[in-house]
C-alpha cells in the first residue's frame, strides 16, 4: 500500500496558504485560482486551521455573512486534523471518512509539507488496483 510521502512526490508538495486575518473572500478567489477546494490557515508560521469550500457554505453563506468582511478565523476549522509522510492511503481513507472530511494536511515534525484530498486517495487506490490486476493477468497468461 501506498504512503502519503509516495502520493506527494508523484503530486508534489506545494500546499497553499492563508492568514486567520485575510478575509474569507480572499481565500475563496484564491481557491477558485488555483482549482483547489482547501487552504491551510499559518499563523505565526505554525498551522492553525484549515479553510475549505465546505467552511464558506456552511459558515459564511448559509448564515448570510459577507465573505469581504468576515475574516478567515471565524469561517475556518480548528485543530484540523493532520496526517504523517508515513502513514498509507488506507490510514488516510480511514481517517476521512471517519472524521467525515474531504482534505488532510500532510506535517512532518511542525512544518506542513503537503495536503492531500480524497480526490488523491482514490487515484492512487485506483493505480495500485490497476497495477495488480496487471500483474495477475500477467502471470495468467504466463
Amino acid at each position: 500500500m501506498a504512503t502519503v510521502n509516495h502520493l506527494l512526490r508523484q503530486k508534489g508538495r506545494e500546499v497553499h496558504t492563508i492568514s486567520p486575518d485575510d478575509s474569507v473572500f480572499d481565500a475563496i478567489r484564491q481557491m477558485a485560482e488555483k482549482d483547489i477546494g482547501s487552504l491551510v490557515v499559518i499563523e505565526d508560521g505554525r498551522p492553525v486551521g484549515i479553510f475549505t469550500e465546505r467552511h464558506y457554505a456552511r459558515n459564511v453563506f448559509l448564515k448570510g455573512k459577507s465573505s469581504p468582511k468576515t475574516p478567515v478565523r471565524d469561517a475556518m476549522a480548528i485543530r484540523p486534523i493532520f496526517v504523517l509522510p508515513e502513514q498509507t492511503v488506507e490510514e488516510c481513507m480511514a481517517v476521512m471518512t471517519r472524521h467525515r472530511i474531504r482534505h488532510l494536511p500532510v506535517l512532518d515534525g511542525e512544518d506542513v509539507v503537503g495536503i492531500v484530498s480524497i480526490g488523491d486517495l482514490v487515484q492512487s487506490t485506483i493505480a495500485d488496483q490497476k497495477f495488480a490486476i496487471d500483474q495477475l493477468e500477467h502471470y495468467i497468461r504466463g
